[in-house]
């Protein structure tokens, strides 16, 4: 846990789509405490018309270099600590990749933690607390 979806445009080098990947995992692994090598990320770069986005929602003006970052996690973290995660990803990649704040997009996903197989056809997390 977690699975990591990152979906953005081609316009961003498969470096930078990388770069990311990795921003990401490391501010994970700070805030929720994500383990060490649990790092299992699908990053995707788009053509711009594969996007079908409106240019603001909500007061936020988006250009076509957003980035969309989808997180499947397990349920049990509190809100302020989700709070945090998403202005420290945000911040990290804005200071990092010089991304704008308006245009990283994080939805997280929580299931419970007998939804998760990382292989062997086993429920690894199932009798963990």
């Amino acid at each position: 846990m977690p699975l990591v979806r990152i979906d953005l445009s081609k316009k961003h080098s498969e470096s930078f789509a990388h770069q990311v990947g990795n921003i990401v995992y490391q501010v994970m692994r700070e805030q929720i405490n994500v383990p060490e090598d649990d790092k299992f990320q699908i990053i995707t770069r788009h053509e711009s018309t594969e996007f079908n986005i409106p240019k603001s929602y909500l007061g936020i003006e988006y250009s076509d270099s957003i980035i969309f970052i989808q997180a499947t996690i397990s349920f049990g973290r509190s809100t302020d600590l989700k709070k945090n995660l998403y202005k420290t990803i945000c911040g990290a990649l804005v200071q990092s990749l010089k991304v704008r704040p308006q245009d990283v997009f994080i939805n997280l996903i929580e299931v419970n933690k007998e939804n998760w197989s990382f292989g062997n056809g086993e429920m690894q997390y199932a009798d963990k607390d």
